[in-house]
């Protein structure tokens, strides 16, 4: 399983991103999709879940602005981002869990993609 993250950037305070990743080598889709980031100096930390029946999971410092999805059929996972502040820069990576549920621990996560940059200013 390869997973392949796009769509970081740099935007100003208030702005949106979405992030997209494409999983190559899984097709049925029954896996958990996580959002991770990763800030300087800082431990990579969940920021959304999604399991294979869609249910999904927020960090308390993200809910409300980020949302997750997945396209089964695309086998793509999507992490849309709206009200960026400075405090959500960091490194983005998907991770995919397979054969069991959703988890926090970024340990649990059987495969992990390269990450995107997304850099927001003031």
């Amino acid at each position: 399983v390869q997973l392949t993250e796009s769509g970081g950037g740099s935007v100003q305070t208030g702005g949106s991103l979405r992030l997209s990743c494409v999983a190559s080598g899984r097709t049925d889709g029954r896996y958990c999709m996580g959002w991770f980031r990763q800030a300087p100096g800082k431990e990579r930390e969940g920021v959304a879940l999604i399991n294979g029946a869609g249910g999904t999971g927020y960090s308390l410092s993200v809910k409300g602005r980020f949302s997750i999805s997945k396209d089964n059929a695309k086998n793509t996972g999507y992490l849309q981002m709206d009200r960026l502040n400075p405090q959500d820069t960091a490194m983005y990576y998907c991770a995919i869990r397979l054969y069991s549920g959703c988890s926090w621990s970024k340990g649990d996560f059987d495969y992990w993609g390269q990450g995107t940059q997304v850099t927001v200013s003031a």
